[in-house]
């Protein structure tokens, strides 16, 4: 069972391993382990990763005018 504690800013989840999503077991968001345990960071203002879409390379995202 995970635990969930709202903070300001974003969301710090306890888990185990098996209880752990594909992003968490990827690292693409942050994931600390100590020992049985993973701490996961979910940020309310997610930026996206460079190879989702939304990214600052990304080319289909809309250039800022100049």
């Amino acid at each position: 069972m995970a635990v969930r504690i709202r903070l300001p800013g974003g969301t710090l989840k306890v888990k185990i391993y098996r209880e752990l999503r594909a992003r968490e077991r990827e690292r693409r968001i942050p994931v600390v382990k100590i020992g049985s345990v993973y701490l996961s960071w979910w940020s309310n203002s997610r930026r996206p990763l460079n190879n989702e879409a939304g990214a600052p390379d990304d080319p289909d995202r809309p250039q800022p005018a100049p």
